[in-house]
Parts: structure tokens; C-alpha cells; sequence
């Protein structure tokens, strides 16, 4: 019998964590600002989700937004939040470090992999923007990393499947390839028959709305992305449980 192919869920609260698991979600990976690609959650998140779930449960660790060529004091923030996230009950990290040329920072992510010894490492889709995505996958089974998180370098897992089946195939059983970007139930088929990946990672949210700041609709908390602001994202549910049904 075929192993069930796996199935991630991004997820940015506690109720989202709670709402993959029930949808049938095999794993969690936790954010925050999902609008910005992903940054590291609060320690309070972390720990209630992990009171919340039973599937395994990995931490985003990503200080800021835009790009990941981090200064020293940066750096300094993302060991210490990967310490925390590890020792409050994260089964692995999430994590990307480049350098200014964008291709991966070695030195840093062996600080990082020392941390997470005996756990999940994934390298986030920081591997996206490498220069040389080849010589990028072999650093990163040299390091010792479990996953690499990837679009095959495109705008989502399906302009990409051709690399990812690639890389899977350089990969050899020695990294797992977790194809990301994009996916829902109606790309889903698809991506698993062109790349033979054997799981996936997915965003699937619906809106809901927070009409406590509808008094003053001058006033906005964003910057330029400006989302409205009485409306969020959260994990669907239903979204989860019908890919978990293509799936398997």
C-alpha cells in the first residue's frame, strides 16, 4: 500500500492550529503575519497551540519581513527565538538565512541546526531566491536539514512542479522536498503527479471579520499593504478537510 501522502497547513493562531488538526491536517507549521510571508509567532502562541494539538507542530523562525540577510543583532533575535520556540514544545523550526548574495549563509544555519539537534529543520522557502538552487539543495543535506520548503523557484508549486521533480530526484531520499506556494484543492492533483512529491504544504484561509474598528474608518494600523481592517484571515476548516480527501 502507498505511504498517505502528507499534508502541512500554514497556520498564524491557535484557533488555525485547532482547525488543521480537525480538518485532518499530519502537520502544523506556525506563523504570524502571514500577510508578510510568515514570521516568528509569540511564545504565548506557540505554547497554546502546543496545549491545543497533538499533530506535530513546527515554529516559523523569521524576525522580520523583507528578505532574510540578517544584521548581527537580527541574527541574535532568531537564535534566541528558536531556543525558546524549541523549548516550549516545538517538534522543529522553520528557518532561512542568506547571505547579501542570496545564496545560503552556512556558518549561521550550522548555529541554528546546533540548537535543533534530535528535531525537525526545515529550511524555508528562502531557498526560493538562491542564485543556484542545485548547489543550494546539497549545502543543505551536508548540513543536516530534514526539509527544504519550495515553489521550484516560481510564483506557486505549480508554475514550478518541473524543478521540484528535479530536486526531489537530486535529493535521493537524503532531504525531504515539501513543495509550497499556491496549492489548493483545484492545483493539488496536479502538483502530486508532476513532481512525485509524497507531501505538501498549504495555506488554505477564509475572511473574518472583527468590526470593533468599523467606528473610525479614517483610521488604518497598516502600512502599504493596507488590508481592510476589520477583516483577517483565518484557517478553513473545510478547505483542509477536502484536500485531505484528494490526498487520501
Amino acid at each position: 500500500m502507498a505511504a498517505r501522502t502528507k499534508l502541512e497547513i500554514c497556520t498564524a493562531s491557535v484557533e488555525d492550529c485547532v482547525a488543521a488538526e480537525r480538518g485532518g491536517a499530519d502537520r502544523i507549521e506556525l506563523n504570524c503575519a502571514l500577510m508578510l510571508g510568515g514570521l516568528t509567532p509569540s511564545p504565548g502562541a506557540l505554547i497554546e497551540a502546543r496545549a491545543a494539538v497533538k499533530i506535530p507542530l513546527i515554529a516559523m523562525i523569521r524576525p522580520r519581513a523583507g528578505g532574510f540577510c540578517y544584521s548581527a543583532t537580527e541574527f541574535k533575535v532568531l537564535q534566541r527565538d528558536a531556543e525558546l520556540a524549541l523549548a516550549n514544545g516545538a517538534d522543529g523550526i522553520a528557518f532561512g538565512i542568506l547571505t547579501a548574495s542570496g545564496e545560503i549563509d552556512l556558518e549561521r544555519s550550522r548555529e541554528i541546526i546546533a540548537l535543533g539537534a534530535g528535531r525537525q529543520l526545515v529550511f524555508h522557502r528562502a531557498f526560493d531566491v538562491t542564485p543556484h538552487p542545485q548547489l543550494a539543495l546539497d549545502q543543505l543535506i551536508d548540513l543536516g536539514v530534514t526539509r527544504v520548503m519550495t515553489s521550484g523557484q516560481e510564483a506557486s508549486a505549480y508554475n514550478g512542479a518541473k524543478k521540484i521533480r528535479e530536486l526531489i530526484q537530486r535529493a535521493g531520499g537524503r532531504i525531504e522536498v515539501l513543495p509550497a506556494g499556491g496549492i489548493n484543492r483545484f492545483c493539488l492533483s496536479d502538483v502530486l503527479i508532476r513532481t512525485g512529491c509524497d507531501q505538501v504544504h498549504a495555506s488554505l484561509s477564509t475572511g473574518r471579520k472583527d468590526l470593533s474598528v468599523l467606528g473610525r474608518p479614517q483610521v488604518s494600523f497598516g502600512g502599504v499593504l493596507r488590508p481592510p481592517e476589520e477583516e483577517f484571515p483565518v484557517t478553513d476548516e473545510r478547505a483542509v478537510s477536502g484536500l485531505r480527501s484528494i490526498l487520501g
